[in-house]
């Protein structure tokens, strides 16, 4: 399947369908830079690496609950990331049922080789779009960003 670089110009167009759209097209582009990514730590794993590079040292419950996971899950990617050296586990002083987790130097260097690897490749995409194309994407970067909540804008 080849993908156009033109925008539709189709009358069955309408602000309807781009939620649609945008849904099928971030979802799109976010497993293709996933995928540019040398092999390592999965999508999940990933994401809560951003979460403690943007949030700092949490138990690990409150990550769960940042990441949108049961507890189970968090701990499963938290004991593997852990086994990887990326990050550091520790029991909460404040309550020893509790664990606290935060990015080694290693998670951190990790985390800024994926993120640069993947903004490398989404910078070449771009550099491929025609330049009313690339005034376009520039023109909706502000309103893209004002689809997150405050939350999601740190994380990123």
């Amino acid at each position: 399947m080849t993908e156009s670089t033109e925008p539709s110009t189709e009358s069955s167009e309408s602000s309807s369908d781009v939620p649609g759209r945008l849904f099928l097209i971030i979802g799109r582009l976010s497993r293709t830079l996933r995928q540019a990514s040398a092999p390592g730590p999965g999508h999940g794993a990933i994401s809560a690496m951003s979460t403690l590079g943007a949030c700092g040292r949490m138990r690990l419950g409150d990550l769960a609950a940042k990441e949108g996971v049961a507890a189970a899950t968090m701990s499963r990617i938290v004991s593997a990331l852990v086994d990887s050296g990326y990050v550091r586990r520790e029991s909460d002083p404040a309550d020893r049922r509790a664990w606290l987790v935060e990015l080694s130097a290693d998670g951190e260097r990790l985390l800024a080789d994926v993120r640069a690897t993947r903004v490398h490749e989404l910078s070449a995409r771009i550099d491929r779009l025609s330049p009313e194309h690339r005034s376009a994407l520039m023109a909706a970067v502000p309103a893209l960003e004002a689809l997150l909540g405050d939350e999601e804008r740190s994380r990123a």
